[in-house]
């Protein structure tokens, strides 16, 4: 246990040092996080055969923590369809500069199918179409 005490301590002052910004990036912070979560698990079961079974479910929660960090995406909130381009949003529904309406009403059925959140989309992609099938049919 006062291994990964220490590891927090030292976590922290890097923290300190670099003034609060991030160390790693998203993408080696996922890797770092895969990589902890795999010796957390690896260090409760060697702990566990040992007879510690307070260290073992600690090492267990941690790695399980470390898990999920490796599965979050980061994805940033859908904005509001007021901030986004023409340009955006015609690429986003795939439709030319002289798409009439009907044919924009048409990518965005077609998308929509494949990225409705009860079809297995997400909610994020499903607003984005919508904003920006709303930015296109304002004009």
């Amino acid at each position: 246990m006062s291994y990964i005490a220490l590891g927090c301590v030292i976590l922290a002052l890097l923290m300190w040092a670099n003034g609060g910004k991030p160390i790693l990036k998203r993408r080696e912070w996922r890797f770092l996080s895969g990589a902890f979560a795999v010796a957390a698990f690896a260090g409760a079961a060697f702990v566990g055969l040992k007879g510690s079974w307070g260290s073992a479910i600690v090492l267990v929660v941690l790695g399980l923590g470390f898990a999920v960090s490796t599965r979050r995406t980061g994805v940033l909130p859908p904005r509001a369809s007021g901030s986004m381009s023409e340009v955006e949003a015609r690429s986003i529904l795939g439709v030319s500069a002289t798409a009439s309406s009907e044919e924009i009403q048409a990518a965005y059925n077609r998308l929509m199918r494949l990225a409705h959140p009860d079809k297995g989309g997400t909610d994020g992609l499903a607003a984005q179409l919508n904003a920006a099938r709303d930015k296109l049919s304002k004009k």
